[in-house]
């Protein structure tokens, strides 16, 4: 960390601080709504979807953002408003302020995620090894939230809100008081022919469906994993020990892995067996019955996000560069999320074959990263 400079130190902490804010929120927000507020699943799911879909759908903007006003302001402003969507969830008990507060902070986070990235891609000379750094702050912030949630003092959802926005205040200032701003280049284009230029890189967009199969593979954390667990166990709070898996897997590994393939020439070649490590994973609860089989799909689901996770970073900064990084990891992340949300439905109704078409999909995605290495490999615009 400390062969990092300053700056980019900086947005790691506040990597964990976003986190561990997030996740001490989050995974408690659907309780409230219906427990604490009796609200129905189906507004329950109104307001969640109102906050994914605000994020998902808002990142190209908030990436073009980041290149126009610069990756300083556009995180400062993301981390503002996450403060204040948190504040309103604690405060407020009806739809259309819980839906105001879904959305400022599902906007936030089209913000900031894209400009943090960017930022971190131009300030870093050595970018692999901090998204490497990147991602270890990030997956700590994300197991220390939900226990920091579950703590007796956090019993009252609304006081756990409150924290979260005041984490969320606090980086706000950090960032507006040490983060150095970065002078913007001057531009020659409007903001749709960034667009254009972007959405017309057949390379780009190549490397981006293929490297979307990552995505679809972690969301299965969430779908066919926990499932399996369940069903290995008899009990769905088996579902916890996958994520203290995967965190710790992380934690322990992603910093080496990362130092020993940073030698490695043919990048898409180490992305390519990344994918095909995830996808491999899916087989093990496919073909064998038990909870040891699901661990072993957690662990090379998160080894191979710890193998291509970084290098894939660090190639978007390389061929965006100073003036277009924003935007492409932006178009990286709308599409990579559509593709995710368009596989995970897939899977689920695959029903007991998902596990099967995971690992097809990270076959599918390695074969398709090593193609565009072979016959199409990235550019700088």
């Amino acid at each position: 960390m400390r062969k990092q400079p300053w700056a980019v130190r900086l947005l790691l902490v506040n990597q964990f601080g976003v986190n561990t804010g997030f996740y001490l929120l989050i995974p408690y927000l659907a309780t409230h709504l219906t427990d604490s507020l009796g609200m129905s699943a189906a507004l329950v799911g109104v307001v969640l979807g109102v906050r994914n879909l605000s994020q998902q759908g808002l990142f190209l903007i908030g990436g073009s953002a980041a290149d126009r006003l610069g990756a300083r302001r556009v995180i400062i402003a993301g981390c503002a408003l996450r403060a204040v969507g948190f504040a309103l969830f604690a405060l407020g008990t009806s739809l259309p302020v819980l839906l105001g507060a879904a959305a400022l902070s599902g906007v936030a986070g089209a913000l900031f995620n894209p400009a943090v990235r960017a930022y971190i891609a131009v300030e870093s000379d050595d970018k692999a090894a901090a998204f490497a750094l990147f991602n270890v702050f990030a997956q700590a912030g994300a197991l220390f939230g939900p226990l920091l949630g579950a703590a007796p003092l956090f019993v009252d959802f609304r006081l756990s809100a409150l924290v979260a926005a005041g984490i969320f205040t606090v980086l706000t200032a950090a960032q507006a008081l040490a983060l150095p701003a970065r002078e913007v280049p001057p531009r020659d284009t409007t903001v749709l022919g960034d667009w254009r230029r972007c959405l017309t890189d057949r390379r780009f967009l190549a490397f981006t469906l293929a490297l979307s199969g990552m995505f679809a593979l972690q969301n299965q954390l969430y779908l066919v994993l926990p499932l399996a667990a369940r069903d290995a166990t008899g009990r769905a709070e088996s579902a916890a020990l996958l994520f203290l898996v995967g965190t710790a897997a992380t934690l322990l590994l992603q910093v080496r892995i990362t130092r020993q393939l940073s030698c490695t020439k043919n990048r898409y070649a180490v992305m390519a067996a990344g994918l095909a490590v995830m996808g491999a994973g899916f087989l093990a609860p496919a073909l064998l019955p038990g909870l040891v089989p699901v661990l072993l799909a957690v662990v090379c689901l998160e080894i191979g996000v710890i193998i291509t996770q970084p290098f894939a970073y660090a190639l978007i900064g390389d061929v965006g560069g100073e003036r277009l990084s924003g935007t492409y990891f932006g178009v990286f992340y709308l599409v990579s999320g559509v593709v995710a949300a368009a596989s995970t439905a897939l899977i689920g109704a695959a029903e007991g074959a998902g596990a099967f078409l995971c690992a097809a999909i990270g076959l599918l995605c390695a074969l398709g990263a090593l193609a565009i290495g072979r016959r199409a490999a990235l550019r700088p615009v």
